[in-house]
């Protein structure tokens, strides 16, 4: 047995005379070895350079093919230790059983445990005021601590449902009562609450296309069949939706930021959706996705403000304005709808931590959360700036989008293997086409993040990303070719 450190022998065959693709050989051929068991877990393949020699082709061939097999988790670069075949191979990779879908495999990769460039949904840790939060926390910790020991409300403290329904008058133009608060774990709890209520099961959902994968999932899992409705420079199309599912349950609708696309919905939008489900008796379940992190211009109202609320449910969270650790949200529920909420909230998933809860009620209430938004809008626009600069000079006719921008890419690059192959070397890159329920319908682009880019890394970040697309994106000739050396990098 050949040791771990020691570089494969590789019987790798190459037929010239064939119309495959010459780095397509190679990359089947590694991955057959690898899912036989020829080469072993842990074992080292050769260098770029060797392999590339001992086949007769450009490093940069034998690159593309190590990173498409980074991408699919069957090997792992080590930098000057080299690449090597990891430990366990990923589900379904052997044995003849299928793969996991691949959106659903896309979502559901773990990111790292610490804020990655180009990573949606995280706010910028290096600009959150940690010193004022852990006084609070260590105030609340202590006032937990000399409080009765008693179950708690499931709807969450009152002191905090308070605040956010102050909050929410002043932010998002909404007049509900504490009473009408649920407090939640975050997103998804609020919307799998939602969804149990307004009991969901077997009923059609529209669902914005593209849409947030998870949402799209939490519709499947709870037994909706999921009516996926376009979106256009005005969101939600509201005719689309009638006309293919009329009869539908509820919407399920980004409509302050639409997500992932980041545009606003048009009051003709707004009134077209809030009439159906007024004449309808149609529910909309109003995901306030950066609703309070509008960086161009002033935030539209919720779509719980105003007439038409009492058909409105109203989610939101502090994960993109704190920190998706906290794990603290809320839903906002109609009174026809309340009870039922509280019920269901009560039977399967009772408030958080009431630590975290009195701390975020501070920084409520003392206004130091309306300030952090101030801050971070004024750091979010300049660092979408800078992303957009530094991105449009390798993948022209980027736009910006929420947070950070939206990038085309070549026609020879696919987004989900560009992303792959990008978390395995330190980004959080997110695919387009992943957001899309129908696959024919789909649009590759890279979603890329600004809240975690800083004046001091994004240069460098950047100047990676344009390399991984590179890579990925050139032709038959140019990647499959001797001549040359496609690859700035060695192995």
């Amino acid at each position: 047995m050949n040791h771990p450190n020691s570089p494969a022998v590789l019987s790798v065959l190459v037929d010239r005379a064939t119309a495959v693709p010459i780095g397509d050989q190679i990359h089947a051929s590694l991955r057959q070895a690898i899912v036989e068991g020829r080469l072993l877990p842990g074992q080292r393949l050769p260098s770029g350079r060797d392999l590339a020699a001992q086949l007769g082709v450009a490093r940069g061939t034998i690159r593309v093919a190590y990173d498409r097999l980074i991408a699919e988790n069957l090997v792992f670069g080590a930098g000057s230790a080299g690449t090597h075949v990891c430990a366990r191979l990923p589900v379904g990779r052997a044995g003849g059983e299928a793969a996991l879908d691949g959106p659903l495999a896309d979502f559901t990769r773990p990111f790292s445990s610490v804020p990655l460039p180009f990573q949606m949904g995280v706010p910028a840790h290096d600009a959150f005021p940690a010193k004022l939060w852990a006084r609070m926390r260590t105030r609340a910790v202590r006032a937990d601590a000399f409080a009765y020991t008693a179950y708690a409300d499931p709807r969450g403290e009152p002191a905090l449902r308070a605040q956010i329904a102050s909050h929410l008058a002043v932010s998002r133009q909404m007049q509900c009562h504490p009473d009408q608060i649920i407090v939640t774990s975050g997103y998804r709890q609020g919307l799998m609450l939602a969804l149990t209520a307004l009991r969901a099961h077997g009923r059609k959902a529209w669902l914005e296309e593209p849409g947030y994968p998870l949402g799209r999932r939490a519709l499947e899992v709870t037994g909706a069949e999921v009516v996926p409705v376009p979106i256009d420079a005005e969101g939600l199309r509201v005719e689309a939706g009638v006309a293919s599912a009329p009869d539908a349950l509820l919407a399920l609708v980004t409509p302050g930021q639409h997500a992932p696309l980041g545009v606003t919905m048009s009051p003709a939008r707004r009134r077209a959706l809030l009439e159906w489900a007024a004449t309808r008796g149609g529910w909309i379940i109003e995901d306030d996705y950066l609703g309070e992190l509008q960086l161009d211009g002033r935030a539209a109202p919720a779509l719980a403000a105003g007439e038409g609320a009492e058909r409105v449910v109203h989610i939101g969270a502090f994960s993109k304005t704190i920190s998706p650790a906290l794990g603290l949200g809320f839903v906002v529920a109609p009174r026809a709808v309340a009870e039922r909420l509280v019920e269901v909230c009560a039977v399967l998933a009772p408030a958080p931590n009431r630590t975290t809860q009195l701390a975020v009620t501070e920084f409520l209430r003392d206004g130091h959360y309306l300030r952090h938004l101030r801050q971070m809008k004024a750091l979010y626009g300049e660092r979408r700036r800078l992303t957009l600069a530094h991105v449009s000079e390798f993948l022209p006719g980027t736009l910006m989008a929420g947070l950070g921008v939206i990038a085309p890419l070549p026609q020879t690059a696919d987004d989900r293997v560009v992303v792959g192959i990008a978390r395995a070397r330190g980004l959080a890159p997110s695919a387009l086409s992943a957001w899309y329920l129908r696959r024919n319908h789909a649009q590759g682009g890279l979603l890329l993040s600004a809240t975690n880019l800083r004046p001091d890394n994004i240069e460098a970040v950047c100047a990676t990303l344009a390399g991984i697309v590179a890579s990925s994106s050139r032709s038959p000739h140019e990647s499959n070719g001797r001549e040359g050396d496609v690859g700035a990098s060695t192995f």
